[in-house]
């Protein structure tokens, strides 16, 4: 890869404690997921990459708050095309956005995923939006996955941005999480601290993992709204923010969500579920994602300080699902949502 081809402009962060010990092409690989290992071997070989000010090799194993500069090369398509879809504005103010993402929609575009995506409709609806995640993913602070619904935060210009990262990795946001389970937890509320890494064969599901193995602090902390025969509806309040960790928190304590293909095994949830498979309308699906919702938000705004609390309802689908449980499993005692 010859120096033209790279960007003008180095991108610079620090090293964080728990990305002490991954060789640098794997690290950099994670922290700009649109550019291949491969890709990022390139620029390393380039002489692209500095560490503390020095060119590095890619078996470099990357240390405590070491300073790392690289040049990236510029992507084919950096930004996405705007495109007209409706969005749910929660909350707006001149430095961000607050979205009550809908199910199927992906946040950014991604292989399998260069259209429809929340950013597609970000570039529509906004002149300006942050650029500190990269041209691809401009305003995207965070992530929620593709069929979770719920409330996700967006950054009008990078001072903003960075400010909210800065929350983010301190734990200073708080989130909470709405789901529908199967089976009954038996404790009304608990915690979970269960280290997460990546399946060891399905790279795109993560799983309980030892730290040996790539695992990583996930502590969720959960609370029974609900109880009816065989279901639960809980409230999840994520203390850390792995990939899909409450996916995987539930599911590792006997109690998966509910039509969460990757961690349950089934995809949807019917009438059928509910009142067996002789019922009439047995076929009648109820759920056909996960029945995960991001329901309430807590952070101090990254330019004012004042405290924002934010809330979103359930989908459509969630409290058709809840009606159905309640009317067919009897709903327990418990305060509502």
């Amino acid at each position: 890869m010859s120096p033209p081809e790279l960007s003008n402009t180095p991108c610079e962060f620090q090293v964080k404690a728990r990305m002490v010990g991954k060789r640098i092409d794997a690290y950099l690989a994670s922290r700009f997921p649109d550019y291949s290992r491969s890709v990022i071997q390139k620029v390393i070989d380039a002489g692209a990459v500095l560490i503390n000010g020095q060119p590095t090799k890619a078996s470099y194993r990357v240390r405590l708050d070491d300073q790392v500069r690289v040049w990236l090369p510029e992507l084919a398509d950096d930004a996405p095309a705007p495109e007209e879809i409706p969005l749910e504005v929660v909350y707006e103010d001149e430095a961000l956005t607050v979205i009550n993402k809908p199910p199927g929609m992906v946040v950014h575009p991604a292989k399998g995923h260069w259209s429809g995506t929340l950013v597609n409709a970000l570039q529509f609806h906004y002149d300006t939006l942050s650029t500190a995640a990269g041209e691809s993913r401009p305003g995207i602070v965070h992530r929620l996955d593709r069929d979770t619904t719920g409330l996700l935060i967006v950054a009008k210009d990078d001072l903003t941005h960075r400010r909210l990262a800065l929350q983010f990795e301190q734990r200073m946001i708080h989130k909470q999480y709405l789901a529908l389970v199967a089976g009954v937890p038996q404790r009304d509320s608990d915690y979970i601290e269960r280290t997460i890494g990546f399946h060891p064969t399905n790279r795109e599901k993560m799983a309980i993992r030892l730290p040996e193995d790539g695992g990583k602090e996930a502590v969720t902390f959960y609370e029974v709204l609900e109880r009816f025969r065989g279901f639960a509806l809980v409230r999840c309040t994520p203390a850390t923010g792995r990939t899909h960790q409450i996916r995987v928190h539930l599911a590792h304590i006997g109690h998966p969500i509910l039509a969460d293909k990757a961690y349950s095994g089934r995809d949807r949830l019917t009438v059928g579920d509910l009142l067996g498979p002789d019922a009439p309308d047995a076929d009648t699906v109820l759920l056909d994602r996960q029945a995960l919702h991001a329901h309430a938000l807590r952070l101090d705004h990254p330019l004012t300080g004042r405290e924002l609390s934010l809330t979103a309802p359930l989908p459509h689908d969630m409290v058709n699902a809840l009606a159905a449980l309640r009317t067919h499993r009897g709903a327990g005692p418990g305060p509502n949502p």
